[in-house]
């Protein structure tokens, strides 16, 4: 499907990490979503019902980074594909998560996972 919607450079705070300070003071996290879908049905009928509604999906992502406590960088990306794919018009999603500055002398570490609603 070569269908994508984008959502680039969510930038959100977040518990993130294993050390006490990570535990402790929300961090800098920065995300990127694209969704696999087949947008030709909204294209066509220029009618919301039949897109993917991506606003709906990103406040779910906010939702679920700024409330979340995860140690792993893998387990928010994988539960931010989780939520992206209960979007019924979500056929693959690929989720990159960063952790700006998280590295001594690197800008960034981070993790990107691809996921299919068929998936096992």
């Amino acid at each position: 499907m070569a269908d994508r919607i984008e959502i680039k450079d969510l930038l959100l705070r977040a518990v993130i990490g294993i050390n006490d300070d990570e535990r402790r003071d929300r961090q800098d996290v920065l995300i990127n979503v694209t969704l696999y879908a087949d947008t030709r049905p909204a294209g066509e009928s220029d009618d919301i019902a039949d897109a993917v509604n991506y606003r709906t999906i990103t406040k779910g992502i906010i939702n679920l980074v700024e409330g979340s406590h995860f140690y792993l960088v893998e387990k928010m990306a994988a539960e931010i594909a989780n939520l992206s794919l209960l979007d019924p018009g979500v056929e693959r999603v690929q989720v990159s998560v960063e952790k700006p500055g998280a590295l001594r002398f690197a800008r960034s570490v981070g993790v990107t996972i691809e996921r299919g609603r068929d998936d096992g």
